[in-house]
């Protein structure tokens, strides 16, 4: 969300960034329909300031002994003017606040310019991509051979995009959770937080998945929506707060259930767990003062790469272009870890800089030390990581030719010493 008095002072710095996201121009658009709240809201304060005189004028009349009457009446008129013009004054203002809530962030300086994925710029690459003297399997493939992935019976109960898993591949999907969770919260000083699954509008308001991208939502009959990643709850933690600067920065993390429609992901994915309706994911979140927000984003995705490091993933990590950015980010990074049975990389996680664009519709602020204003946080999410993807990047790197799976270093003490998986482990 964009502080409107901001574009009317920097209307060419806010369109400028409009373009680099490939979006029409927006300043005269706002600009003007503010004009038009602020001319209504004047009208209603001179309503206001003739009916503070006409009451005071009343009084001056009785005092007098003259008849006010008249006075009383333009009174009246005047209270119903202003109630008018006060109605006018609110629906400008939702219009003003409706349009600003689907502007997407304004993409930091250091991003590149783009249109889509392919314009991304890698940065870095860790570790050597497995060579097999033998064609490698995807990761579905490997799962329903050995008979602990089953996609026919999780549609046969919910439909497309769901899937049962059983015996180890289970326990490893739990081990890669509990694996990621006790690095995050033991070695990297993330506090653990387990959030609700449900929230409410206004939750999905302040992060920027509401009004926008509702159809990518799931809502139940009662009102409530179910969270599609945990940066929601975690991020709303500071909704309506005004923090202590000490207090700062604030790191979190959580290991939820996310549910997602995949609406407009027809054809994409359509096989296996890379795009599921429903999948496990641990999340982290940091609320931090502006000028450490960059710093902390640099951290954030190291915290995510070590996860993979230690899981001995290859993987890359790229800066989003400004086409691929998404709603609410200012700057991202995205991890994208190699899928032998794919012959590519594909996205593992993503950490972002939402800079005060989320704080601001959630008013989360802070106050330094002796001073008396306020200042809008910065947050940031990140994946640390995404369950689901990371059992589907063990299965294909770690994948043997008769179809069996070693089990990682880093996850034996979670599988209970087990060092591969057979078929109906």
């Amino acid at each position: 969300m964009f502080d409107i008095k901001w574009i009317r002072e920097h209307p060419e710095e806010f369109d400028n960034g409009m373009a680099r996201r490939n979006l029409e121009p927006k300043s005269a658009f706002l600009i003007a329909l503010d004009k038009e709240r602020r001319e209504v809201e004047a009208r209603a304060q001179e309503l206001q300031a003739n009916r503070n005189k006409l009451s005071k004028d009343i009084g001056i009349a009785k005092a007098k002994g003259e008849d006010a009457d008249e006075i009383i009446a333009q009174v009246s008129r005047s209270k119903k003017a202003q109630a008018t013009t006060e109605e006018e004054a609110r629906i400008k203002m939702e219009e003003l606040t409706a349009a600003l809530s689907i502007i997407p962030n304004l993409p930091s300086e250091v991003v590149p310019d783009g249109a889509d994925e392919s314009d991304n710029r890698e940065e870095r690459k860790w570790g050597e991509i497995p060579s097999f003297d033998f064609v490698a399997k995807e990761h579905f493939e490997l799962g329903e051979a050995l008979g602990l992935m089953d996609f026919d019976l999780a549609a046969k109960m919910s439909g497309a995009r769901f899937v049962l898993l059983s015996g180890t591949l289970a326990r490893m999907e739990r081990a890669l959770a509990s694996f990621m969770l006790d690095l995050h919260t033991e070695e990297h000083d993330l506090m653990e937080i387990n959030p609700p699954a449900l929230v409410r509008d206004i939750a999905l308001y302040g992060t920027g998945q509401l009004p926008k991208f509702g159809e990518d939502l799931f809502k139940t009959e009662q009102g409530l929506w179910m969270i599609p990643t945990a940066e929601v709850p975690l991020t709303n933690t500071v909704a309506d707060n005004i923090l202590d600067c000490n207090d700062l920065p604030r790191r979190m993390t959580a290991m939820t259930w996310c549910f997602r429609s995949e609406a407009g992901s027809s054809g994409k994915d359509t096989r296996g767990m890379i795009r599921q309706h429903q999948f496990s994911k641990v999340e982290m979140v940091t609320i931090s003062k502006p000028e450490k927000s960059d710093e902390e984003l640099e951290r954030m995705t190291s915290c995510a790469e070590e996860v993979l490091k230690r899981l001995e993933l290859p993987f890359r990590v790229v800066t989003l272009c400004t086409g691929d950015l998404g709603f609410s980010a200012r700057r991202t990074y995205d991890l994208e870890v190699w899928l032998p049975g794919q012959g590519r990389y594909r996205e593992i996680s993503s950490c972002s800089n939402c800079g005060d664009f989320q704080a601001r519709r959630m008013k989360a602020r802070y106050r330094s030390e002796g001073e008396k204003e306020t200042r809008f946080v910065h947050t940031l999410n990140g994946s640390g990581l995404a369950v689901g993807r990371t059992l589907v990047a063990v299965l294909e790197n770690y994948q043997q030719e008769d179809g069996s799976i070693i089990v990682p270093m880093a996850l034996r003490p979670y599988m209970g010493g087990l060092e591969v998986i057979i078929a109906d482990g």
